[in-house]
């Protein structure tokens, strides 16, 4: 309950802020496509493109926690902010760079580097990846964290996901995890997530383990702007 109403209150103050912006939107990095030829060279450049995701891990037995992220993109360059990802009390910086390739069917990766810092200390190699055909998509995002404090703590983070939109607005598909934030009795976690997008504000409903152990649910509230 107490991760569902922090996630709550933080959508209130998104929208607040979000009355604040410019009411011009920024196209998101992967959705620009190449300006028709004989356009005007005076034509203004890439906007920026800002994404905060608020994801509340609700853990039988706990600890529960908030593990926010926020991204930054502009052309190719993708800037990224983490909190709570790695370990907790953790954060961590990326710096990116976003390309990506096809029209029907299309491919965007952005491999990355980034430095963790807090209860775990280290650099990190990573990438996030992208497959889209009309209503489904692949995705993915991983990261292997060298510890420089104790290399034996080295480990694979990942979160993968396969989704389907039935409608505009509905996304339903399949999830699965590799952390040591918190530990179950399955190494990988895998399960089911129903996401539903209004707007610049998207919720999604992830829940792993039903049937192998006691499910673990994370609640994702995202804002586009």
């Amino acid at each position: 309950m107490k991760c569902r109403l922090l996630i709550v209150i933080g959508a209130l103050l998104l929208a607040s802020l979000a009355g604040a912006q410019s009411p011009e939107v920024p196209v998101p990095v992967q959705a620009k496509t190449a300006s028709a030829p004989g356009a005007s060279s005076n034509t203004a450049p890439d906007p920026w493109a800002f994404s905060l995701t608020t994801s509340g891990y609700i853990v039988p037995g706990g600890p529960n926690y908030l593990s926010p992220d926020f991204t930054a993109d502009r052309g190719w360059l993708h800037l990224e902010a983490r909190y709570n990802s790695e370990a907790l009390e953790t954060g961590s910086l990326w710096a990116g760079y976003n390309f990506s390739a096809g029209k029907k069917l299309v491919l965007s990766v952005t491999p990355m580097f980034g430095g963790v810092f807090g209860s775990l200390n280290g650099v990190a190699p990573g990438y996030l990846f992208t497959l889209t055909y009309k209503r489904v998509q692949l995705s993915s995002s991983g990261e292997y964290v060298i510890d420089t404090q104790n290399r034996n703590d080295n480990f694979f983070y990942s979160w993968n996901q396969i989704t389907y939109s039935p409608l505009k607005w509905l996304q339903v598909g399949l999830v699965s995890q590799r952390t040591r934030v918190y530990h179950t009795s399955l190494d990988v976690q895998r399960g089911v997530l129903v996401g539903v997008t209004y707007k610049k504000v998207n919720f999604t409903t992830n829940v792993f383990n039903f049937g192998w152990t006691t499910p673990t649910e994370v609640l994702q509230l995202g804002f586009n702007f």
